[in-house]
């Protein structure tokens, strides 16, 4: 492919963010670039994931008509589990099933490809199966990107990194030092198909509707993390993720792939994905850092979008749709600083931040700032807690002629017993200013 060598934009990464950015300025009309070294958009990207309307509409408002979407989410449950039982809430709404729609499951590697087809035709130019080795620089200011292969050189205004957490190229260039393992979380994957009838009747759901279940407790063996079980169309998702930190520091060893296997065992789950033929697996690093691990993401000729900047809502999980936005509105700054023919100087992309800033993305890591920090510190939440809800629950519930005044007795008893009345006041206090 002959490819020109200066460009008005260069998008380093096909993902959901590097292809917001892209798709956003070659509308706009903006020489655009797209390198992706997958063989295709979405080629290493096997997972399913949730998608919340609302950012890709502001992106392509009529993204129903031809995106690959899987099923809308009508229900929403959230599970506590020990080693045999949970305690959980659900929201079931027939709101959620009239559009248009709030949420829907995806699977990325066809939601990548489709989203790069996008940029296409709005004119960007995607090359794939091209790694970027490095940036190139004249003093201070990014100027273009060296390629491998035939590519080499290849100039712009600006590049956009959006090649993910374990960003190389920013390393390299200075931009954030080494990735620390205390704010990744490693997280593995598997799609296991099923016939779509069988879903719909285990799930109680129609023929496009879906469930999304979300997990903590003794599924990730006293370590940080979460669990999480997607309806697609003919298949399921499920999987789990720890602080790469806590993986390292287990003295149980556990890894990965023997947690996703245990939680696959566990007697709340297991009838829920039996007969499930695996047919995908795929484990990734996803930013859990929060509000203090954001590196700058803006200088000289450079911007850094998506799980690249460590952009995740650590309540909703809201990684593909934040970097959707985080993609949208560094492209919205590049498509100001071009009609208003100022440099792309740091100055300039300053715009970018301060529209993070004013946006949910910062708003909600701020407000959440904390939870990070309060979890990792405090292993009770994953373990003893768990335990102390299932007991206490199955203890209420069971009938054995006891009378309920004594069980609730016996209840406080056991909560005082595992964490003591003053362990049990600061662990309310230390909730209280997670999520605060």
């Amino acid at each position: 492919m002959n490819v020109p060598k200066k460009f008005d934009a260069i998008v380093v990464g096909a993902g959901a963010s590097g292809n917001a950015a892209a798709y956003t300025m070659a509308k706009a009309g903006l020489k655009v670039l797209q390198i992706e070294r997958g063989e295709y958009p979405g080629s290493k990207n096997v997972q399913g994931a949730i998608l919340y309307s609302d950012a890709l509409e502001k992106i392509i408002p009529d993204f129903r008509e031809d995106a690959p979407l899987e099923r809308h989410i009508i229900e929403q449950r959230m599970w506590v589990l020990d080693d045999d039982s949970f305690v959980g809430t659900h929201f079931r709404s027939a709101g959620y099933d009239k559009p248009p729609y709030n949420r829907y499951t995806i699977i990325r590697a066809q939601f990548d490809k489709w989203f790069s087809s996008k940029v296409r035709e709005a004119g960007g130019l995607v090359i794939c199966e091209t790694t970027v080795q490095e940036l190139i620089f004249d003093g201070d200011q990014v100027v273009g990107v060296k390629c491998d292969r035939e590519h080499g050189d290849v100039f712009a205004d600006v590049v956009i990194l959006a090649d993910g957490v374990n960003s190389t190229l920013a390393r390299k260039a200075g931009f954030h030092g080494e990735i620390q393992a205390g704010n990744v979380a490693l997280a593995v994957k598997e799609i296991l198909f099923m016939p779509q009838e069988t879903i719909e009747q285990r799930f109680n759901i129609g023929e496009d509707s879906g469930v999304v279940i979300e997990m903590v407790g003794k599924i990730t063996d006293g370590m940080m993390g979460t669990g999480f079980l997607y309806t697609n169309k003919d298949s399921l998702t499920i999987g789990v993720g720890c602080m790469l930190g806590d993986f390292k520091a287990n003295p149980k060893r556990s890894s990965p792939y023997l947690l996703l296997e245990r939680m696959k065992q566990h007697p709340s789950i297991a009838p829920l994905i039996a007969g499930g033929e695996m047919k995908e697996y795929t484990a990734h690093l996803i930013p859990e850092g929060g509000f203090y691990a954001v590196p700058k993401v803006y200088g000289n000729g450079w911007m850094i979008v998506g799980d690249s900047g460590g952009f995740v809502n650590a309540v909703h999980r809201e990684g593909s749709n934040l970097a959707m936005t985080t993609g949208r509105l560094a492209a919205e700054a590049v498509i100001a600083a071009k009609a208003a023919g100022k440099p792309m100087r740091e100055a300039v992309l300053k715009s970018y931040k301060q529209a993070l800033d004013e946006s949910f993305v910062m708003k909600d890591l701020h407000k959440y700032r904390d939870m990070p920090g309060v979890f990792h510190q405090n292993k009770q939440f994953f373990t003893t807690y768990p335990q102390l809800a299932a007991d206490a629950a199955r203890t209420m519930i069971t009938v054995d002629g006891i009378d309920k005044k004594t069980k609730e007795r016996q209840v406080f008893a056991s909560f005082r017993q595992s964490r003591s009345l003053t362990g049990l006041v600061g662990d309310a206090f230390k909730l209280w200013r997670a999520f605060r």
